[in-house]
Parts: C-alpha cells; sequence; structure tokens
C-alpha cells in the first residue's frame, strides 16, 4: 500500500493537463487493440489474402499526412484537444464503415482505410504536440512508461475478450452464428469508449500552438538526422500493426488464439515496461531504443526459420516487448530534438511534427510496398517470411544513428540559453 501512495502521489505531482491527457489517453488505450489487430483480422476473415490486410494499412498511411496537413491549417481557427477529439471519434466511424458490409472490395478497403488514415492523423498529429506542451525532458520517461505500462495492460485484457466473443459467437450460433455481427457490436463498443475519451479531453486547458507557417523545406543538419531516424522508424510501422493478425490467423488459429497469444506476453511485457519508464533516465534511452530493436530482429528471424506456429508465438513474444521499448526511446528523443531545433530555428513546434510525418510515411510506403511485390510477384508465404527481417536488419541503422543525433543534441545544449535546460539534455548523451 505503501508503494500504491507512493505511485499515486508522483502520479498527482503532475500538472492538471498531463493528468487528464494521461486520463484520456487510458480510456482510448481500450480502443487502439481493436484498431490495430481486429480490423486486420476483419479482413483477413472476409478476403483471406494477405496482400489486402497491407493495402487496407497503406491506405491509412497514405491519409495520415493529408490529415496532419488539414490539421496544421485548422488549429488556428480549432481548439487543439477538439481536434484531437475529432481523430478518436473518427476511427470509430471508420470501423463501422469497414465492417458495413460482409463483402470486402478493394474500393471497400482503400475507402475505409483513406477514413482511418484521416483520424490517425488528426489523432497523433494533436497528441505529438499535446504531450509535448504538457510534458518536459524529464518527466516524458515516466509518461511514456506509464502510458506503454496501460497500453500493453489493454493488449492483454481487450483481445482476449474479443477474441473470446467473436469466437463463441460462431461456436454457438449467437447472432445466427454471424461473426461478422459481433464485429459490428464490437465498433459500436469502440464508438462509445471514443465519446468518453472525447469528454475527458475537454476538461483539459491546453494551448494551442501558435498560428504561423508550418511547411518548410529546409532544416537544421541535427533535425535531418531525426527525419532518417523516423524513415527507418516507418519501415517497421506497418508489420507490427498487420503481421502478428497475418501471421495467426494463417499458421495458429482465428480470433481466440490471436487475443490468448496477444495476452500471454502481455502480462511480464506491462510489468517491464513500466518498471522502464518508472526508473530509465534520459541517459538510458539509447540502450532502452537498441534492446527494442534487437529483440525485434531475433523474432523475426525465429519466424523466417520456423515458419510455424512455434515461430508465430517466439516472434509475438519479441514483438510485445520490442515495440513499447521502440516507442518508449523514440518519442521522448524526437521531442527532445524537436525542443531544441524548435529554439534554433526559431519555428512552431507543429512544423516538425508535421514535417516528421512526411518521413515515416516515406519509410511505411518502402516497407508496405516490399511486403506488397512480394505478396503478387513470389507469394504470401515469401512475403510474410521474408520481409521482416530484411526490414529489421536495416532498422538495425537506427542504433548508430541515434548515437549520433544526441551526441549532436547535447553539443549544441551548451549553445542555447539557460531556459532550455542543458543539464537535463546533457544527460541524453549516451
Amino acid at each position: 500500500m505503501n508503494w500504491l501512495r507512493k505511485e499515486y502521489g508522483l502520479f498527482t505531482s503532475c500538472s492538471r493537463d498531463m493528468r487528464i491527457l494521461l486520463l484520456t489517453n487510458m480510456v482510448y488505450a481500450l480502443v487502439l487493440p481493436v484498431i490495430e489487430i481486429f480490423v486486420a483480422a476483419y479482413v483477413m476473415r472476409n478476403s483471406n489474402e494477405v496482400s489486402k490486410v497491407v493495402i487496407y494499412q497503406l491506405a491509412i498511411y497514405a491519409a495520415t499526412p493529408l490529415a496532419f496537413l488539414i490539421n496544421g491549417y485548422l488549429l488556428g481557427r480549432m481548439s487543439v484537444y477538439r481536434l484531437y477529439s475529432l481523430g478518436m471519434l473518427l476511427s470509430g466511424a471508420s470501423m463501422l464503415v469497414m465492417m458495413s458490409s460482409n463483402v470486402i472490395s478493394p474500393f471497400d478497403i482503400a475507402s475505409s482505410g483513406f477514413m482511418m488514415g484521416i483520424s490517425t492523423g488528426f489523432f497523433w498529429a494533436n497528441r505529438g504536440f499535446l504531450t509535448l506542451s504538457t510534458t518536459t525532458n524529464d518527466n516524458r520517461n515516466y509518461y511514456y512508461g506509464l502510458e506503454q505500462f496501460v497500453y500493453t495492460g489493454t493488449s492483454v485484457g481487450v483481445p482476449v475478450v474479443i477474441g473470446w466473443f467473436i469466437e463463441v459467437t460462431a461456436r454457438r450460433g449467437w447472432f445466427g452464428g454471424e461473426v461478422n455481427h459481433a464485429y459490428r457490436l464490437v465498433a459500436f463498443g469502440v464508438c462509445g469508449l471514443t465519446i468518453i475519451a472525447s469528454i475527458i479531453v475537454h476538461r483539459g486547458s491546453f494551448p494551442n500552438p501558435p498560428h504561423t507557417r508550418f511547411i518548410y523545406f529546409t532544416f537544421h543538419r541535427l533535425w535531418y538526422k531525426l527525419l532518417s531516424l523516423s524513415v527507418l522508424k516507418g519501415l517497421a510501422q506497418g508489420y507490427f500493426v498487420t503481421a502478428p493478425a497475418m501471421l495467426i490467423m494463417k499458421l495458429v488459429g482465428q480470433e481466440g488464439a490471436l487475443g490468448t497469444i496477444q495476452a500471454a506476453g502481455g502480462v511480464i511485457s506491462a510489468i517491464v515496461l513500466y518498471a522502464v519508464g518508472r526508473t530509465a533516465k534520459p541517459k538510458h534511452r539509447l540502450l532502452v531504443f537498441t534492446v527494442g530493436l534487437v529483440l525485434f530482429t531475433i523474432g523475426t528471424f525465429i519466424n523466417a526459420a520456423l515458419f510455424s506456429a512455434v515461430g508465430v508465438l517466439s516472434f509475438m513474444a519479441c514483438l510485445l516487448l520490442a515495440k513499447p521499448l521502440l516507442d518508449i526511446a523514440y518519442f521522448p528523443i524526437q521531442m527532445l530534438i524537436i525542443d531544441i531545433v524548435s529554439r534554433i530555428e526559431g519555428r512552431n513546434q507543429y512544423a516538425y511534427i508535421f514535417n516528421c510525418e512526411f518521413a515515416l510515411f516515406l519509410g511505411r510506403l518502402t516497407g508496405c510496398g516490399l511486403f506488397i511485390a512480394l505478396a503478387y510477384f513470389v507469394s504470401d508465404i515469401a512475403a510474410l517470411k521474408y520481409a521482416l527481417p530484411v526490414v529489421a536488419i536495416v532498422q538495425l541503422l537506427s542504433i548508430w544513428l541515434t548515437r549520433s543525433a544526441l551526441s549532436q543534441a547535447s553539443e549544441i545544449s551548451v549553445k542555447l540559453p539557460q531556459s532550455l535546460d542543458p543539464l537535463l539534455i546533457q544527460g541524453v548523451a549516451p
């Protein structure tokens, strides 16, 4: 109880806006596993083509930068938390659009994916700025550690419940044994949760970024390193979302197995991630990032070598821990560099959030394009076996790039005004 009181005291010592943002994200964390896992499973069930799952994800990624652009112009006319709320609400609506028909044509996939991409763009564009404005360099490890702890926890419970519900619907003949009806009920539940999250975020008093120019084409050399890092990060993002559903539905079982496997690995990773976020300092970010990349690489090679149920389970165990470790390290590094470069260049911080999204899109397009090319010109099996290891090997370049960026950030911080708190920034040097 003393430990719980201490942890609760640490949470309440954070600013009110930071606590409201965390609570909002905790509620929305119940939605993310559905969007990331079961939408892909729905496409896989109704089309039985892995390439269509990746096409859906690619449509999302194509629409996301457009949403960032629209969001940049709307920030001068709407509150940042209302745009954030809009992104959450649209995600539920896009699920209903996808699941309104049993027949999924390429046009349906592209339309639903594009709508989901718009919602994703509004969500992440404003989430990035809200996090940047409500946290500081010294509490971002705690912020992301707590957030990833909750996300990992929901990735345990939500897939189990939904996977069980969908399988029992088919086995016991609920709703006439129509599994797609079960998916639609899940989509309605998602809409309800997005409404609750939207109500919570409206209780904050978040400032809007200055409504100034946010489109630039030349930047400080440090920012180009971050953009390169973002391209490498984007390479694997499509696989993080689609690979679990595709591999499990093809090699292990149906939705029930998908939920159970997510839960088995998630319990341990949730505990580890909270501990990492609670105890890791800025100087540990490179180490955390490296561990995440190595775990992901190991998992992809095991999956390619075995390509069986055992291989999938091993890959999932690595992925469930690697993905949040990468996020815990990457996002604080990204925000630190935004802090530094925006001070140097005197620009709106949203300009860097917007610019970074295009670098991520370039990486996503390359990674998903590789998978689709292998699926169409070789086979689905070849795409599932070999695309992941190739991407993982290329991503290892991120370790060297991150070390270089953090070292340069530390050197530049010494020359910046004292208001940027250079002592904290020097702590990120490896």
